[in-house]
């Protein structure tokens, strides 16, 4: 089992960028990680709201195989603790038969389809974050869920 944080379009903010290679690193020590990003839909005239969430949703559809159980970081999803996610990461993980998905959607949020598609949906914030955000937020959460696991001292209730 492989978990995966599947992004819409690249990071620009470089000090963002070095923080969540810091954190990708520190997490590939606990387990098979792997950071996909799927490009942005550029904005034309012609390209409404919609459609553009359709394209991003069949981008992110097409890095996800049937058996993968799908997470979307949705400000509408179930919010948890640190040490509530942990367990929520160690609970799935003992049955999974594929990988360990998280996807960030686009500026639109997710197509129907990929809300179609999703096992489950948690949330970092209520409040609206970028994408950059979220990335660097969710990579520092599932380190910080792993050390958890572990009983090692990253984490101070």
């Amino acid at each position: 089992m492989k978990v995966q944080l599947i992004a819409v379009g690249k990071m620009n903010d470089t000090p963002l960028v070095q923080a969540v290679e810091k954190y990708v690193k520190r997490l590939i020590h606990y387990v098979p990680f792997q950071l996909i990003t799927v490009p942005d839909v550029k904005t034309t005239k012609s390209m409404t709201e919609q459609r553009q969430k359709d394209a991003e949703g069949n981008a992110i559809l097409g890095s996800v195989d049937a058996r993968d159980f799908v997470v979307l970081l949705d400000e509408r999803g179930k919010e948890f603790t640190s040490r509530e996610f942990a367990a929520y990461i160690d609970k799935r993980t003992l049955s999974l038969p594929g990988n360990f998905v998280f996807v960030i959607g686009g500026p639109y949020g997710f197509s129907q389809a990929v809300y179609d598609r999703a096992n489950d949906k948690i949330s970092l914030s209520r409040m609206t974050l970028t994408h950059e955000m979220v990335r660097l937020f969710f990579v520092e959460q599932l380190y910080r869920a792993m050390t958890i696991l572990r009983g090692e001292p990253y984490h101070h209730d």
